[in-house]
């Protein structure tokens, strides 16, 4: 190891690298420090079942990665990262052989929706025509000025309604299509800003796509770590920390992990107020996925659904609040809503020629061991009748495994932390985000503003909080 470092960052995830470029950038000397055998966290890619086919562990479908304002100005390219578009970037599947369509521009979609068109573009297609100010804005913390007012407000103002209402707005096609992309909130669509997701999700869908990382999920961190060489920052895997004894002297530590392993890590630096904060903080659901390697692709009953990246299985807007308020009071639905990514689509590298793999999960309470295998397929087989012939393969992960796979997925939660009440608007453990009461600890993880993703907005936002404070 050279030099002590300006700054060390606890964890290779995609918050934490980015926050070692943003400071190495600055012209700040960063060590990085991953416990497990490769950087990644959650987007990490591997051969599960047979050797020659490719499988993003956890991250797959990256809505935000082409609009982050971190990704958009860092040249990964430069280093290896390609995306990989499908035609369509999302379907969803309905009774009958119908479907709800977002395709990239939005003109299909609108096309599709006949008379219901009008209003689905009133709501969504202002947020797709600035598309790049929202996630400037939206991928912000929230107790700010923000930077583009109007564009926010436009987002803001249904993005308060209830999913289960709004969806209601969209149509017989388009609901089920919102209610889909609102129900990665992991929350009972009934909750108030679970819009949110849904108007998120389905505008990126419109404005740049929802793609993969040519080889797996994996290439992007591969191209973050080798960005980051080419600054002069370190990656130092094999590495767990239990104690800050276990890093490299500082000026600041920045941590991409939990609060409360945070807390488990610097308890004895760490002001009570943060220990009482991340005791508080609550956890979500789990997910149980799916992996497969198949014979051809899905024989999805809808063409679009076949030309499709991201597949929505959950049928109507009833059914799928129904699917995640059931998982929400800690039970199994029969037909839960199944999130689908197929990689192969876009992206046949994945596989050996003619096969492909499939990405699949739904949500599950927290510590389930229940086995949704019989439920995720009987899903799949109501909208592609004949898929379980296809499978030559599968891999499975339980919420506590999740658990182990990752310390930060607490009983399985992938999201860093529960988005109802406070920790949607204020996530982390304080009015202040990032801090935690000790000026030389940060926290970047997805605990922190502005949450869930391949983003890397969590880790630029700590990092310039350091920048201001202990960095400067």
């Amino acid at each position: 190891m050279g030099p002590t470092p300006d700054a060390v960052i606890i964890g290779a995830g995609p918050n934490g690298l980015a926050a070692a470029i943003t400071l190495a950038r600055a012209g700040r000397s960063v060590t990085v420090y991953e416990a497990a055998s490769t950087p990644g966290g959650g987007c990490r890619s591997a051969e599960l079942i047979e050797p020659g086919f490719v499988h993003d562990i956890c991250a797959a479908v990256h809505a935000l990665g082409v609009s982050s304002p971190f990704f958009r100005d860092t040249p990964l390219d430069q280093y290896g990262l390609r995306w990989c578009h499908p035609e369509v970037p999302l379907a969803h599947p309905l009774d009958e052989g119908r479907a709800g369509v977002a395709t990239h521009p939005i003109d299909g979609t609108l096309d599709a929706l006949g008379t219901d068109a009008a209003r689905y573009r009133r709501v969504v297609g202002p947020l797709v025509r600035r598309f790049d100010a929202l996630t400037d804005s939206v991928l912000a913390p929230v107790l700010r000025i923000p930077r583009h007012p109007v564009v926010l407000a436009r987002f803001g103002i249904p993005a308060l309604l209830d999913a289960a209402h709004l969806a209601k707005w969209f149509g017989e096609l388009g609901g089920p299509l919102f209610a889909g992309c609102a129900a990665h909130s992991i929350l009972p669509l009934e909750r108030p800003l679970t819009s949110s997701f849904g108007l998120m999700l389905l505008s990126s869908a419109h404005a740049v796509g929802w793609p993969f990382a040519q080889g797996g999920s994996q290439a992007i961190i591969d191209a973050m770590v080798a960005y980051l060489r080419s600054l002069g920052g370190e990656v130092v895997c094999d590495h767990p920390v239990r104690s800050l004894t276990d890093l490299a002297p500082s000026s600041v530590v920045l941590a991409d992990v939990s609060p409360s392993v945070l807390g488990s890590i610097a308890a004895d630096r760490l002001p009570p107020s943060f220990m009482t904060q991340a005791a508080r903080f609550r956890h979500g659901p789990g997910v149980f996925k799916i992996d497969y390697t198949l014979d051809g692709p899905v024989p999805w009953t809808n063409d679009a659904c076949r030309r499709a990246g991201t597949v929505h299985v959950g049928g109507s807007v009833a059914e799928i609040a129904a699917s995640e308020r059931t998982m929400w009071r800690g039970g199994h639905s029969d037909r839960p809503f199944v999130l689908v990514a197929q990689p192969t689509i876009a992206d046949p590298s994945r596989a050996p020629a003619g096969k492909h793999t499939l990405w699949t999960y739904c949500h599950v309470p927290a510590n389930s061991t229940v086995d949704m295998t019989d439920a995720i397929e009987l899903q799949l087989e109501r909208f592609a009748p004949g898929f379980r012939d296809l499978v030559r393969g599968r891999h499975t992960m339980d919420a506590p495994a999740y658990e182990r796979y990752n310390q930060n997925y607490i009983g399985g939660d992938i999201a860093g932390g529960a988005h109802n009440g406070r920790q949607l608007l204020a996530r982390g453990t304080s009015i202040r985000p990032y801090r935690t009461g000790a000026p030389s600890i940060l926290l970047c993880s997805a605990s922190t503003p502005p949450g869930a993703g391949v983003h890397g907005m969590c880790g630029v936002q700590a990092a310039k909080v350091a920048l201001r404070t202990t960095l400067r």
